[in-house]
């Protein structure tokens, strides 16, 4: 038999063992696992019109609730231009810390300067929808790798007065958009590979002005937390 002072001492340490496996199994159920980066399968459906920011963030997590990752917190890749009232905002700067993960368990970038440097795995293969399918690109028919972005490819957005985001993501006519390429493709396949944040400005807003440059009004949605 212990003393009493030694009963004590043990009930202290076997207590806080179970604590300590309490906490660590808490932990691991918070932990957040699984994809952290989709290309949306689809756009809302009005051309680069998303409903602004809010929007744009709205529609990636119901389409990562529907694909089972609705525990995340979802932000669009979309940078905000200053105009009136609002300020600027840099698509860099909304997405979290990663890193990121696709639909398949392949990391496309460990942090937000690895996702800007040419070290990104960011590619036709790997930039995949929420349901972990391809997209089309160039050669493919219809060509799809237009990704709304409005960024420079430092993911800040794009600097001086011409419109690069449809009026901050609110048109679906008049207007222009700077997109990516999620092939890493130019104009032509025999071209150098491009930005897949920053290959050229849209012909418009509208959804037939989108596809008419390789584009669905489609872009890329991150978890950031």
């Amino acid at each position: 038999m212990f003393p009493n002072n030694k009963r004590s001492v043990h009930r202290s340490l076997a207590a806080g063992a179970v604590a300590a496996l309490l906490l660590a199994g808490c932990a691991g159920m918070g932990a957040k696992t699984g994809m952290s980066f989709f290309v949306t399968s689809a756009g809302p459906g009005k051309g680069a019109d998303l409903g602004g920011l809010a929007g744009a963030d709205k529609h990636c997590q119901t389409l990562a609730a529907a694909a089972g990752a609705g525990n995340r917190s979802w932000r669009a890749y979309l940078s905000q231009q200053a105009v009136g009232y609002e300020s600027a905002v840099n698509a860099r700067d909304r997405i979290g810390k990663g890193p990121w993960i696709n639909a398949k368990g392949v990391v496309v970038a460990t942090d937000v300067e690895q996702l800007h440097g040419p070290a990104n795995n960011l590619n036709k293969l790997t930039a995949l929808t929420e349901r972990g399918e391809g997209i089309k690109g160039r050669g493919d028919t219809p060509n799809m790798h237009d990704v709304l972005t409005g960024s420079q490819p430092n993911g800040m957005v794009v600097a001086g007065t011409g419109d690069a985001t449809c009026g901050n993501w609110t048109l679906s006519g008049a207007g222009s958009a700077m997109v990516g390429h999620h092939d890493r493709t130019g104009l032509d396949e025999s071209a150098p590979a491009k930005s897949w944040n920053s290959s050229h400005p849209s012909r418009g807003c509208s959804a037939d002005a989108l596809k008419a440059t390789g584009g669905a009004g489609l872009y890329y949605c991150f978890a950031a937390d």
